[in-house]
């Protein structure tokens, strides 16, 4: 797939889409040697003379520029305030007494020298790279890039994907339904889960099984949409249309079926102008599955998003899987004592038990070339 253009977006609307720029320090951080306890500012030279008491010469608040230390004196200071010139020690205010316009040290105080002063550049200094290109931008990382000056920041544009869910039997929630048909829930879920990874412009469409109503639509939406997502039609059906519709339609395959389970009948190919088309099965399982495991990643990789570190759990409870396939098992995550985090598999009885899902975190990838998984076993995590 080819990269999408970045684009330049306001910082409000930034969280979510994958950065396209370093971003770096505006300046030092802090830019002062900033005061982290109100109280007052000394030079610790005359602690260190024996001095106990000192005049207080002036005050100083967070957001004025610092002032100058008079020998022997103290400036009354506040939490986030500059450190004034000539000071070096700050003392907090639960242990001094104030009279008369004098400081005086509690009996038995001990004062160090930089005590309670953040040391300007301490967290980084000026022209540092703070956040790198690829990384999808948190509500963290909104205040980084607000720290380093910038109103609006470059970011993957936001792909407009369009979702065509196909078959005769479905039925939109909301309308009335016969005893043949079924609820259509599958556009509606991906159009969640893409939203989740941050990919909004996605919108929903039924068709029916059609050989020309599919070819008018999805030919419609391969004009409108950077990316289209199909959901049933691939299998060996007789209604079974879209790989033909697709190839009709000029576009290119590159793979059509997967050894794994569920969403063996996975297709996938390259329509004209480079626009990926996903066509994934129909049961919503298997639908789920593949959406997670091939539609997110790619989208995520086109947008120019940093592959994130594989994640791992250990199995909570024993697996046998015979069949010469990968399996995805959904899975419940819980953790232990030891701080391990645990797989508890989640039984569904068919690629089409898409309520059994609703209490999973993820799922675990299960390699083909073994059979029994015993508890304990560690195994690859996707999250949903």
């Amino acid at each position: 797939m080819p990269r999408w253009q970045a684009g330049t977006v306001a910082l409000g609307d930034a969280t979510n889409r994958i950065l396209r720029q370093a971003v770096v320090a505006e300046r030092d951080q802090p830019p002062f040697d900033r005061v982290t306890m109100d109280g007052i500012a000394i030079s610790h030279s005359d602690y260190v003379d024996g001095r106990r008491s000192f005049p207080i010469e002036a005050t100083q608040m967070a957001g004025e520029p610092a002032r100058c230390l008079t020998a022997g004196s103290c400036i009354e200071i506040m939490t986030g305030a500059s450190l004034p010139a000539g000071a070096d020690c700050i003392v907090p205010v639960e242990r001094i007494r104030v009279a008369d316009g004098v400081a005086t040290l509690e009996d038995g105080y001990v004062a160090e020298q930089r005590q309670f002063i953040h040391a300007r550049a301490s967290d980084y200094a000026q022209g540092d790279e703070l956040l790198s290109p690829g990384r999808r931008i948190s509500p963290l990382d909104v205040a980084v890039i607000a720290s380093a000056g910038l109103a609006e920041v470059d970011a993957a544009k936001s792909p407009v994907i369009r979702i065509v869910s196909t078959g005769d039997e479905l039925v939109p929630p909301g309308e009335p339904i016969a005893a043949h048909q079924v609820r259509m829930s599958n556009g509606p879920a991906i159009v969640a889960m893409l939203g989740s990874h941050g990919f909004h412009d996605a919108l929903h469409e039924h068709v029916v099984d059609k050989r020309e109503a599919l070819e008018d639509r999805i030919a419609f939406h391969l004009e409108a949409a950077d990316v289209i997502v199909l959901s049933g039609g691939v299998s060996m059906g007789k209604a079974d249309f879209v790989p033909e519709v697709l190839d009709r339609l000029g576009v290119r395959i590159v793979f059509h079926k997967v050894l794994q389970r569920p969403g063996k009948p996975m297709w996938f190919g390259m329509a004209p102008g480079e626009k990926p088309v996903f066509a994934l099965p129909g049961n919503p399982v298997s639908a789920l599955v593949c959406c997670r495991q091939y539609v997110v990643p790619a989208l995520e990789k086109a947008s120019g998003m940093i592959d994130p570190l594989p994640e791992f759990a250990s199995l909570a409870g024993d697996i046998t899987f015979n069949p010469d396939l990968t399996c995805y098992q959904p899975v419940r995550l819980l953790s232990n004592a030891a701080g391990q985090v645990l797989a508890m598999p989640v039984r569904t009885n068919t690629s089409g038990d898409f309520a059994a899902l609703s209490g999973t975190d993820g799922y675990v990838e299960l390699p083909r070339e073994q059979s029994l998984f015993p508890t304990g076993t560690p195994v690859r995590l996707f999250r949903w």
